[in-house]
């Protein structure tokens, strides 16, 4: 009998030995890190070729792998369902942003106006895997608490329900109809404190989540944390001494600028020395602005820059905080922006509570949490050259948008022209986390399938991710496309199919309809299957946030 009980022991020891040794041998799960910004434009930052102070986001990105091909929907929740889905919104309940659906589109399976149910999270996938899951920032997803990211997989959040917000935070409120409602932890949030600016905050408050759970009992976990910023967004607010940095730097105009970015892409080796940028539309010359014009234009655009700057500050200390908890080495980070730079001018706005709140603005308030401004279609397409248009359109300028890689899985600095769609996070996510998806099933229900598909062969051996007769395609606001390959049309909600070479002509600014019909019509097969295969219900009549359809 005792020759048993140690015979017993011995195989368990071994046994424990064995699962020891079999735990330090498995590599560690990587964390990943999410940073969404609001509206940024493709070259906004230094590593893309902007003027604007970025050094933290920009240390990060020439570590990584830059994006030249990263696309988007043309605006901000889509994207986001998409983000976190690896679903097409259509499918997930954003297939028109909420504040702006259809009458003949209500009713209709996907344009709920919030993250259906039936679509599982980044979040809920990795905290049922054993992450740790953390949010601060805009959800733009559903406005109800059952809604609510804290209800969506995040164990730890503070969130903003809706789209935008008034930077300093005065337009708070605990009824969502009637202003901007905030979240933490699913409970509603008490009074904002008077120093509240928004990049700011979101990211102190997600500091604070990876400091306490790293202190707290699920410290050996993994974590996924997302930072979604609502800079640069609308209203075009910063503090007074970041704003002063950039005053005179954009007295030029807009069309110098352009040029300067695309001067500096081509250096960075990020656009194509013989790229042809399309030609600025909506806007008028920056010579044919009045003295007063261009002081105001030019204000407008240090606010945005000191947004940005702002932005960047706010990472450094997400960063710093990594590097002192000994998270950061093993951190993945993904950076985008959620569609292309902004060009709406407010006071043209389809919406009549944006054209209100823009007329009460004045030159002395611009910047200030008394001021609602945005910065025109000029200063977007300086952003978004050499690309064709700006948010809001299914063109590149709506969809291209500035985005890199960083961390372990990246073998070297690197700048890559791959075409990635945002419905790829999620499926690469999980495979760089080792969970295992079951196709069109999630804890035992339904759910929507993923059509994204994971970045391992480009980030492994460098190859494709998508095969050229792979179609992809987009629509929102009625302004759609679908691409394969390098082929593309696009309609800018017109009605009117467009047909572009996008690897000989990135700027999109010739039509080879007349060339190549025959392309063209498998093409527009191609998207009407899309749409029938997501459900994509065009508004009726068409509805368009940017009524700038001039010079066509």
């Amino acid at each position: 009998m005792k020759r048993m009980f140690l015979a017993v022991a011995t195989a368990l020891a071994s046994t424990a030995l064995a699962a020891a040794a079999s735990a330090q041998t498995q590599p560690k799960r990587p964390n990943f890190l999410i940073i969404v910004a609001d509206d940024l434009g493709f070259s906004d930052i230094g590593a893309f070729g902007s003027e604007i102070d970025t050094p933290n986001l920009d240390a990060l990105a020439l570590s990584g792998l830059r994006f030249t091909g990263f696309h988007t929907a043309p605006a901000c929740s889509p994207t986001r369902s998409m983000l976190l889905t690896g679903s097409d919104s259509h499918r997930v309940g954003l297939g028109a942003m909420s504040e702006v659906t259809q009458d003949n589109q209500r009713g209709h399976p996907g344009f709920e106006g919030y993250l259906r149910a039936d679509a599982p999270t980044l979040a809920e996938r990795l905290s049922d895997a054993g992450y740790r899951t953390l949010f601060s920032g805009k959800w733009h997803l559903g406005v109800t608490p059952q809604q609510d990211p804290h209800a969506r997989g995040f164990q730890h959040s503070f969130v903003l329900a809706q789209g935008g917000h008034n930077h300093f935070g005065l337009d708070q409120s605990s009824d969502p109809l009637t202003g901007s409602t905030y979240r933490e932890d699913g409970v509603l949030a008490p009074k904002l404190p008077v120093n509240f600016y928004s990049s700011d905050y979101f990211a102190d408050k997600l500091v604070a989540q990876i400091k306490d759970t790293k202190a707290g009992p699920d410290g050996a976990k993994p974590f996924f944390a997302y930072l979604a910023f609502t800079a640069p967004h609308f209203p075009l607010q910063a503090p007074p001494e970041t704003i002063a940095k950039y005053k005179g730097r954009y007295d030029a105009g807009y069309e110098v600028l352009r040029q300067q970015r695309l001067d500096r892409q081509r250096q960075l080796g990020l656009v194509a020395p013989t790229t042809v940028p399309h030609p600025l539309i909506a806007a008028r010359s920056w010579a044919s602005l009045s003295p007063q014009d261009k002081q105001v234009a030019s204000r407008e655009m240090e606010t945005y820059a000191a947004m940005v700057d702002r932005l960047d500050k706010a990472v450094g200390r997400v960063v710093a905080e990594l590097k002192r908890t000994g998270e950061f080495d093993n951190t993945v980070i993904l950076f985008l922006a959620d569609n292309g730079a902004e060009g709406m001018d407010l006071a043209g706005s389809a919406l009549p509570v944006v054209r209100r709140l823009a007329k009460n603005s004045s030159f002395d308030t611009i910047g200030s949490a008394q001021s609602y401004v945005s910065y025109g279609p000029g200063w977007a397409q300086a952003a978004t050259a050499p690309s064709y248009r700006f948010k809001a359109y299914a063109t590149e300028g709506g969809t291209r948008t500035v985005s890199f890689l960083s961390g372990p899985v990246v073998r070297a600095p690197a700048v890559t022209d791959a075409y990635l769609h945002v419905t790829d996070v999620a499926p690469t996510f999980l495979d760089l986390a080792g969970v295992k998806v079951e196709p069109g099933t999630f804890e035992g229900k339904t759910v929507q399938p993923i059509d994204g598909l994971s970045w391992r062969p480009l980030l492994t051996a460098n190859k494709p991710v998508y095969a050229a007769d792979r179609p992809i395609g987009n629509e929102l606001f009625g302004s759609r496309s679908i691409r394969e390959g390098d082929w593309k049309i696009t309609d800018i909600s017109d009605g009117r199919w467009r047909l572009y070479d996008i690897a000989a002509d990135p700027g999109e600014t010739r039509d080879l309809s007349d060339r190549e019909p025959t392309r063209k019509a498998a093409l527009i097969k191609a998207w009407d299957a899309y749409a029938a295969r997501v459900g994509i219900v065009l508004p009726s009549p068409r509805l368009h946030p940017h009524p700038l359809l001039e010079g066509e």
